[in-house]
């Protein structure tokens, strides 16, 4: 096994195994190091005790004893979401996962983002971690669109007044473009777009606007829409238009910024 990092890199040692299974589509980086933590990733078969661990091309790497394949041509796909299933890989109460509803003939995935449980619609998956953390970063400002149904009195005025940010709970949020589309009775359609996502931020602020959502489901995210996908389909981004819509994937500088 080789040995963990020192201070200074050195380019001679290969690449953090952390890393490079993140690049794998295992895992995030994050999942990766509580996988080492836990004993489930062996190398040439002793188990990693480090995520600081460095690999060479040939590296015989396996998570629960299975061998992970060689890094292949980063890929993406859409998919469309169904509302019940969680995003995580591993869930602690044992719920179905998104990567549980997968066609088996589908590489190791991770998505980008995430969609919470009773969430739905469109879902970016790739089998390259690291464009998986790019495409996440809030400094791309891509617009993710939303259609949502809600429940309560809509005040549109406050639906305007959102485009210039909001705190809820000592939470500041950023600018969010929500228009009223549709209202029968109580129930309410709207259009939400926002730049960046925390944790569950459409349904706190329309909570904060004493609005219950009772289903939101994601439209679009950035250049990439549901269009017609149906619940549990997916579908690959050509190559051709991955290429065209991330600049310096080809030269593999978008995979590496900022690792």
């Amino acid at each position: 096994m080789k040995d963990v990092a020192s201070s200074s890199p050195d380019t001679q040692r290969g690449e953090r195994i952390a890393k490079a299974l993140a690049r794998r589509g295992v895992a995030s980086r994050r999942d990766i190091e509580r996988m080492i933590a836990e004993g489930r990733i062996t190398l040439g078969g002793s188990p990693v005790t480090h995520p600081a661990t460095f690999i060479q091309p040939g590296d015989i790497v396996c998570v629960d004893g299975k061998p992970v394949d060689p890094p292949q041509r980063t890929r993406l796909w859409r998919y469309h979401k169904p509302a019940g299933l969680v995003t995580t890989h591993h869930d602690p109460e044992e719920r179905r996962t998104v990567f549980d509803s997968l066609p088996a003939a589908m590489p190791r995935v991770v998505s980008v983002g995430r969609l919470d449980l009773n969430s739905e619609g469109l879902l970016l998956l790739t089998n390259d971690g690291s464009l998986a953390r790019e495409l996440e970063l809030p400094s791309r400002q891509w617009i993710r669109r939303y259609r949502v149904r809600v429940f309560g009195l809509v005040d549109e005025k406050r639906l305007k007044a959102l485009a210039k940010g909001c705190v809820l709970d000592g939470v500041q949020y950023g600018p969010i473009e929500a228009t009223l589309d549709s209202s029968k009775g109580d129930n309410s359609w709207l259009t939400v777009s926002l730049r960046e996502g925390k944790n569950r931020e459409i349904r706190k602020v329309m909570m904060g606007m004493n609005l219950h959502v009772s289903r939101l489901i994601r439209l679009s995210y950035g250049p990439f829409s549901l269009g017609t996908l149906k619940p549990h389909e997916l579908e690959e981004v050509s190559y051709k238009t991955l290429l065209e819509q991330i600049p310096g994937l080809k030269s593999g500088k978008t995979s590496k910024a900022r690792s």
